[in-house]
């Protein structure tokens, strides 16, 4: 008995010893290994936070006064806020928010100036309710400030002491009227959902495409298609449309379920939503060509589809609002075909947009599509030897 168990513990060990052997020499594994965990700490610690900054705003004041550009810049002042954005109508702020351009706009009306002096001074604000909690703490925000702000300094009070029979009462505190768009309640599904198309996506189009052409390497197979009269970028398309498909198949059932489990369908265009995932699927597909052309065996592709399905997901927003991440940041995410879906997606689902509103996001799909053919192409080994 002793003599098997020794047996067998020396099998294992021998084994396992190959293995390290073999993986020690796998400097791509150990790449990947050694920098997996530095890159998700470097974007967890300095990328991802669940504090609101530099949020985009939007100002409509009709007052036009000392006292309204008073409260404005005592809510820039906070630090949460970038520099705001005036507008010429209240059409044109909303517009902003349904192009996500803005996550706040604030309408300071006619006679905030003559209101503050009189007492009853108040201030519209719509936010952006997509993600649930970025919104109600921008709200939040703007309420403290909204609380804490003084009519006294400066004009206000000269205005009191050259007409006191106005100003004879005390004044009121500001009081905001706050509303939520896209999501009035604040569902924390709607915001998740709306998105969740664009990880399945990813994460199908990645693997697949990746694993698929290093395992027919592996398999022997790859170099028999290389014998075919073909061109290397009729090799890749033709290896990427029947997974497109089953990207749409995906897409509906994705769709289907969460509108009749949860009551969340497009309030938008269908076609634009089928449309502009094409270019999606096609560019993340291309991704995984890409990844596979560098990738020698499985768990090499695994590792390197990983190292990019993560950096998507955190980047794009469709965890946590691309608009607040600091700047540099902000602008690597949008290299990233995800971001654009998302955006594509949110506005589709809910905000009610059509074609015309996902134009931009096509376009950039598009681009990103095109450039990654481009390298894949010169990539793609067209001939054996």
């Amino acid at each position: 008995m002793r003599g098997r168990l020794q047996s067998f513990l020396s099998n294992v060990l021998a084994v396992a010893y190959k293995e390290a052997v073999v993986m020690r020499h796998d400097r791509a594994f150990i790449g990947m290994v050694l920098a997996q965990p530095i890159m998700m700490l470097m974007l967890f610690g300095f990328a991802l936070t669940n504090e609101p900054r530099n949020v985009p705003w939007v100002v409509l004041d009709r007052s036009q006064t000392a006292v309204s550009r008073r409260f404005l810049e005592d809510v820039f002042v906070t630090g949460y806020f970038e520099r705001a954005r005036a507008v010429g109508s209240y059409e044109e702020g909303r517009a902003r928010l349904g192009r996500g351009q803005a996550i706040a706009f604030v309408v300071v009306p006619e006679d905030f100036g003559r209101k503050v002096l009189r007492g009853g001074p108040e201030v519209q604000v719509l936010v952006d309710g997509s993600d649930p909690l970025t919104s109600a703490r921008i709200a939040a925000y703007i309420g403290e400030v909204a609380s804490r702000f003084d009519p006294e300094r400066g004009g206000a009070r000269l205005a009191r002491v050259a007409a006191p029979e106005i100003g004879a009462g005390e004044a009121a505190p500001l009081e905001i009227r706050q509303r939520f768009e896209f999501n009035p309640t604040l569902r924390d599904r709607v915001f998740f959902i709306a998105a969740l198309a664009g990880m399945l996506l990813t994460n199908l189009c990645l693997s697949a495409s990746s694993l698929g052409l290093v395992g027919e390497r592996e398999n022997g197979t790859y170099e028999q298609m290389l014998a075919l009269p073909t061109s290397p970028l009729e090799i890749v398309l033709g290896k990427l449309l029947p997974y497109a498909g089953v990207a749409y198949l995906v897409l509906t059932l994705a769709t289907l379920l969460a509108g009749i489990t949860f009551g969340i369908w497009p309030k938008g265009s269908w076609l634009a939503l089928y449309l502009v995932t094409l270019p999606f699927v096609l560019a993340s597909l291309t991704i995984g060509v890409f990844v596979s052309a560098f990738a020698r065996t499985t768990a090499q592709a695994v590792f390197i589809t990983v190292f990019f399905i993560l950096p998507s997901f955190v980047l794009s927003g469709t965890m946590f609002p691309y608009q607040l991440m600091p700047d540099g940041v902000r602008q690597i995410g949008g290299l990233l075909p995800l971001r654009w879906y998302q955006i594509a997606l949110r506005r589709i689902i809910e905000r009610g947009a059509g074609l015309e509103e996902v134009a931009i996001p096509l376009v950039a799909l598009s681009a990103i599509f095109l450039v990654l053919l481009t390298a894949v192409r010169r990539l793609v080994k067209p001939r054996l030897g």
